[in-house]
């Protein structure tokens, strides 16, 4: 699979931005999709991870209640809605597909450009 992510920038704390992903290459409606970010210095962490139906998510403790992840099957996109905005969600943000489920999610090899967002006044 390949995935184009965008709509990253920069945003004061606060802020809100979406995120899109564009799929291609892979029988998007099957798998888990799923947002990782990494920042600089640090693993790539996930962020949130949604089924091929979109009935049933998944959010990093850290995001929970702030940052909404949803998909568009007919479109093969996904999506991340990120509110509230905090200097510590500044990373690159990347899309990927995986296996294994919801909550044993593992990514596949097929990493993107990712797109950066950062938080800062």
């Amino acid at each position: 699979g390949q995935f184009v992510e965008s709509g990253g920038g920069l945003v004061q704390p606060g802020g809100s931005l979406r995120l899109s992903c564009v799929a291609s290459g892979l029988s998007f409606s099957s798998y888990v999709m799923s947002w990782y970010r990494q920042a600089p210095g640090q693993e790539r962490e996930l962020v949130a991870a949604i089924v091929g139906t979109g009935d049933a998510t998944r959010y990093a403790d850290s995001v929970k209640g702030r940052f909404i992840i949803s998909r568009d099957n007919d479109e093969n996109k996904l999506y991340l809605q990120m509110n509230s905005l905090k200097p510590e969600d500044t990373a690159v943000y990347y899309c990927i597909a995986g296996r294994r489920g919801l909550n044993f999610f593992t990514p596949y090899d097929w990493w993107g450009q990712g797109t950066q967002v950062t938080v800062s006044s």
